[in-house]
């Protein structure tokens, strides 16, 4: 299965992200929303939407990180991924994401603004091929990758999650 992985790899010319895994840009809207129309967590202007392939693989793992825009996680081919979803500093919710539909498996996901979260491939020798869409679209400047100390500080009962899916810096 991994060598599937690295196949998909090579065809989508997906590159590393810095979250974990290997992404590529699929579509980015030409169409702009000006910063007077967005709500005032964005610093500029964002395009409509985007939309990107999102690949892990085996031990491969997206760290904790959060975004200003809700994401749509859509699963394509591979193994079941698990996501991991700060809730609050009481609890994670875990969503599974994978085309077994009467094994309570979802096609989509959604991400809400502002949540921490990661993710992981159940099955450890093979992979999952996942979309991501997002409306205002992707851009950097939304993004925060989680910092290791910080997120035990914030969520210390979640310390044994938070420290299999950050990278310590």
């Amino acid at each position: 299965m991994l060598k599937e992985a690295n196949r998909i790899i090579r065809l989508l010319n997906l590159q590393k992200h810095p979250e974990g895994g290997y992404y590529s840009e699929v579509f980015r809207s030409d169409e702009i929303i000006g910063k007077k129309s967005l709500p005032a967590r964005y610093k500029s202007k964002r395009c409509l939407h985007t939309s990107i392939y999102f690949l892990l693989k085996g031990n491969d793992f997206s760290a904790f990180h959060r975004l200003n825009t809700d994401e749509i996680w859509h699963f394509y081919s591979g193994s079941k991924i698990l996501i991991h979803i700060i809730e609050n500093k009481n609890r994670i919710n875990t969503f599974i994401l994978g085309n077994n539909l009467k094994a309570g498996e979802k096609f989509q996901i959604i991400v809400k603004k502002g949540h921490w979260f990661a993710a992981e491939v159940e099955d450890k020798k093979s992979y999952a091929l996942i979309g991501c869409t997002m409306s205002p679209g992707f851009d950097f400047e939304d993004f925060e990758l989680g910092e290791h100390s910080k997120l035990i500080r914030l969520y210390p009962k979640h310390r044994e999650i938070i420290e299999k899916f950050t990278k310590i810096i």
